[in-house]
């Protein structure tokens, strides 16, 4: 019977965290191990799932199609790269009209830049068109594990978390306070659009 590696669970994460995830490890010598980031919140992610809002979208390869899409959320961008080998996520990139909202699934892939800086992107395993029913979800959903990845934190168990210590300077209450504003984000809408609706008349 094959061993055939099983996909590991998309993580929900705010765009702040994810772009300060600049560790990645592997758990095994097998060249086939999946590639995790370390969260600084204390868990890995090989996948992450996000809602939010295709901004901006540019062919920036040079011989062949490269597309970069910015999909802005409340506590930062993701920057989503596309290109060969991801044809349907290069085709969504290349017919979509900015600004829409978007749901992507992806790896999250590191780049260092000459000056030693680490930069964070998605690579696309799917792109698809999305409301903001969906992304108010997204949001709640992702407040939600964020909050319960803080709670584990300080378990002496969890490994990620200790690695978490030794890889990365920013306290984790940084990530609880993002949360909150992000869920504080979605009430301003709400009541934004309340305020903006006409008054029935009498």
């Amino acid at each position: 019977m094959s061993q055939a590696p099983t996909r590991e669970v998309a993580k929900r994460v705010f765009a702040r965290e994810f772009n300060d995830a600049t560790f990645t490890f592997k758990e095994s010598d097998d060249e086939r191990a999946p590639n995790f980031a370390l969260l600084p919140t204390g868990d890995r992610a090989n996948r992450v799932f996000v809602v939010g809002t295709l901004t901006e979208t540019e062919d920036i390869g040079d011989e062949s199609e490269y597309w970069r899409g910015r999909v802005v959320g409340p506590t930062g961008t993701f920057f989503v790269y596309a290109g060969q080998y991801q044809p349907d996520a290069t085709a969504f990139l290349r017919d979509a009209e900015a600004p829409e909202y978007v749901a992507v699934v992806g790896k999250p892939s590191t780049f260092e830049t000459d000056d030693g800086t680490v930069n964070v992107s998605l690579r696309p395993e799917s792109i698809s068109a999305s409301d903001e029913n969906a992304r108010e979800r997204w949001i709640v959903e992702t407040a939600e594990r964020t909050l319960d990845r803080i709670e584990a934190f300080e378990d002496e168990t969890n490994e990620y978390a200790e690695m978490a210590r030794d890889e990365y300077d920013t306290a984790v209450e940084t990530y609880r306070r993002e949360a909150e504003a992000a869920l504080d984000s979605i009430v301003e809408d709400g009541d934004a659009a309340e305020e903006s609706e006409p008054e029935a008349a009498p």
